[in-house]
């Protein structure tokens, strides 16, 4: 950045916390609300109220920016945090940065005149987040299985930004990776790359020779008729944003283990992750220049 700004990092988990130490060794002045139970509290400015917030030059929440009932995604404080109360502080025209921003929240930033900015839905961020989230799935199904996955038969279902990553990391660990896509030209490049290619609506029938699947789809894909397909030992590891990709209640009565492994980048690289959200606001700021 060309110059020193006033930061707030307001609510969120350990990637909050590491984004407001990286701003502070930026030389930019921080305050940290709601994670009042962080890790080392002495080691970052923090507040109990609100006051100042509204001369931030920008205020970053968490990803996702809201839990349950409208309130601040805020597991590092006892704080009940309402969402609208927070914008309702702030100035007309001030920057919001937040991840997996609701249309509610859209809607009462538009009323306070706020510049809401999402940096989940930045590509760059998207891309970087594939990374960690990958690494976290493969860490899963290391400790899970009782194999190694070098030679070990995988379904990758989806071709997205974290389908490919996912795919390149299993088949340089020397699994025999499969990669089913719905679009013939993700299909043209799945065997380009030397994965085998299947198409995710044709599925059935196919799925019992796989001794680990990962979906990425944020649809559902494995159903009951599917989940019947599968042998007995698979491992599915479910990697999609809630609802899921997995009938989780045919799963449990067939017998099947699924891990829904959510929020993978700020559980496993909490570091890597505040990194690539503080480098997403960076870019969104820089923007904003005139």
């Amino acid at each position: 950045m060309r110059r020193a700004l006033n930061f707030w990092v307001a609510g969120g988990d350990l990637r909050q916390v590491k984004l407001a130490q990286l701003l502070q060794e930026d030389g930019h002045t921080v305050q940290t609300y709601g994670m009042e139970r962080r890790p080392d509290p002495g080691a970052l400015p923090g507040s109990d109220t609100r006051k100042g917030m509204e001369r931030a030059d920008c205020v970053v929440l968490p990803l996702p920016v809201t839990a349950e009932q409208g309130m601040l995604n805020a597991p590092l404080s006892d704080l009940r945090i309402p969402v609208a109360d927070l914008l309702g502080d702030l100035s007309a025209g001030q920057l919001v940065c937040a991840g997996r921003v609701t249309e509610e929240m859209r809607v009462l930033a538009a009323r306070r005149r706020l510049l809401l900015h999402d940096y989940f839905a930045r590509e760059e961020l998207a891309v970087a987040n594939a990374v960690p989230t990958a690494e976290g799935a493969i860490q899963i199904a290391m400790e899970e299985l009782a194999t190694t996955l070098f030679g070990l038969r995988v379904l990758v279902i989806g071709f997205g930004r974290l389908g490919k990553v996912l795919a390149h990391r299993l088949h340089g660990l020397g699994a025999r990776v499969t990669v089913s896509a719905r679009r013939y030209g993700d299909l043209a490049w799945i065997e380009a790359y030397g994965y085998q290619p299947e198409h995710t609506g044709q599925l059935t029938g196919w799925l019992s020779a796989y001794d680990l699947i990962v979906n990425t789809v944020p649809a559902r894909v494995l159903g009951r008729e599917q989940l019947l397909d599968l042998k007995e030992d698979c491992l599915v590891i479910d990697l999609a944003s809630k609802p899921g990709g997995v009938d989780l209640e045919a799963a449990a009565r067939l017998g099947v283990k699924v891990i829904w492994a959510l929020s993978l980048p700020g559980k496993t690289a909490p570091v890597t992750s505040g990194k690539i959200i503080r480098d997403t606001v960076y870019h969104i700021l820089q923007e904003l220049e005139p």
